[in-house]
């Protein structure tokens, strides 16, 4: 019966990270030593005033269907998180939760962009980019680094690649799968290119943020020029091995963060609520240093 099934669906490929694993695990299960390099799963647990959080949310009955943009309280916490630990202020109602950062992804790339839109995209790139953009029936286009630039893409690249028909710049710093990550300068350079397009916005993905052993993290959106034309993308699952959680979020220019909350409402409403009464536990710890 595959002839019923969508031009959507037809069109969408199998998740290759998901796909990894799962062959990873059938190859375990038969006895095969494997190491995967799919999910990219910390080793670490949850901390354990984290789990208690979530184990007090159950018993103190958040039970019930929370906001569709996430608790004020851990809007509130992901804005305090964001001044201390990047410098950037998002207000609360710039912040949206999500049933982690690929959600994240999927409510703005959904929200923003539409049939034969471009989404220039800096690769290597994470495998879901490609795909969530087919799914809004944007067209990709690739600026490629390879290992001589250390798989970073200058500001001049940037400036080639973006056209009349550019809606989104999608990137990942730290990169995943890369690991490398952009400098302040570098981000700087970057702002300039795209404070020249004001219809084009960039997402930066920082899922990776402290896993970082070189140097500071850097956000696009630091830099006043580009601060209304960036989206900051992040979560708890790499920095508090909440994986499982499922939490992520991102801040916003107000009008973005609205039209997220939007279609987040029509697909699966809010976030896990034991989740978010976990992460408020997980950010305020960090919060309070």
């Amino acid at each position: 019966m595959d002839e019923l099934l969508s031009q959507r669906i037809k069109k969408l490929s199998e998740s290759q990270t998901i796909a990894m694993a799962r062959r990873s695990r059938e190859l375990q299960a038969e006895g095969i030593d494997v190491i995967s390099l799919s999910l990219g799963e910390p080793d670490l647990n949850a901390p354990d005033h984290v789990k208690e959080a979530a184990k007090k949310a159950i018993d103190d009955n958040w039970s019930h269907y929370p906001p569709v943009a996430g608790y004020p309280e851990l809007r509130k916490a992901i804005s305090e998180k964001f001044k201390r630990e990047n410098g950037l202020d998002y207000k609360p109602d710039q912040i949206i939760v999500s049933t982690g950062a690929k959600q994240s992804l999927a409510n703005v790339i959904l929200s923003l962009v539409d049939p034969g839109d471009e989404v220039v995209i800096l690769a290597p790139y994470w495998v879901s980019y490609l795909e969530l953009v087919k799914l809004a029936g944007g067209k990709a286009r690739f600026v490629t680094a390879g290992i001589e630039t250390d798989f970073k893409t200058s500001a001049n690249e940037l400036d080639e690649a973006i056209t009349h028909d550019t809606k989104l710049i999608l990137f990942s710093s730290p990169s995943n799968p890369t690991g490398s990550f952009y400098t302040k300068d570098e981000l700087a350079a970057f702002a300039k290119v795209i404070a020249r397009y004001p219809n084009v916005i960039a997402v930066a993905d920082e899922i990776y943020e402290h896993l970082n052993f070189e140097g500071k993290h850097e956000s696009l959106a630091q830099f006043p020029e580009v601060y209304n034309q960036v989206v900051t993308v992040n979560g708890v699952s790499k920095a508090y091995a909440m994986t499982g959680y499922r939490i992520g979020y991102i801040g916003a220019p107000t009008w973005i963060a609205k039209a997220c909350d939007k279609m987040q409402g029509q697909i699966t409403s809010g976030a896990n609520s034991i989740a978010q009464r976990a992460t408020i536990a997980a950010l305020e710890t960090r919060n309070r240093g």
